[in-house]
């Protein structure tokens, strides 16, 4: 049965914007108003969403693969392969760094080196797709393969 959300996931397979990303609760407010202002990425924060407010993390990382959103997350526990099979997952990124400054900083590095540098519109939709990122203040973008 096909759902308004794999409709939707097969058109923006087509014409992907900017990227897609699935912000969950613990994520700060000011972090997100930094990704949607300044990065210009397309930002669904779960907090903004009453009936999600509260939802489990497991249910945060199926509808993030259903939506064709990148899950973003300070919560480690989505290393957890077992809980989280990086096969069903549309991508997770789980940042950390001290302060927001450096975090804001961090999500910089990472817009340039996992979505502006895809070579394709198409792999800039769901970049990570089957892959789980850790991302912190020293994070550095590896070099690109020949």
């Amino acid at each position: 049965m096909r759902t308004l959300a794999s409709q939707l996931g097969a058109v923006l397979r087509e014409r992907p914007g900017p990227p897609r990303i699935y912000a969950d609760a613990n994520v700060p407010a000011g972090l997100v108003a930094f990704m949607r202002e300044s990065l210009g990425w397309d930002v669904f924060f779960v907090v903004e969403d009453d009936s999600l407010r509260r939802a489990p993390d497991i249910e945060h990382y199926r509808r993030a693969r259903t939506m064709a959103r990148t899950l973003l997350t300070l919560d480690r526990d989505y290393f957890d392969d077992r809980q989280f099979p990086p096969a069903e997952s549309g991508g997770v990124i789980v940042v950390s760094a001290p302060d927001e400054r450096q975090l804001a900083r961090l999500l910089r590095r990472l817009d340039r080196a996992i979505w502006r540098s895809a070579p394709s519109s198409a792999e800039r939709l769901m970049p990570l797709a089957g892959q789980k990122l850790d991302a912190h203040a020293a994070w550095v973008p590896p070099e690109p393969t020949s």
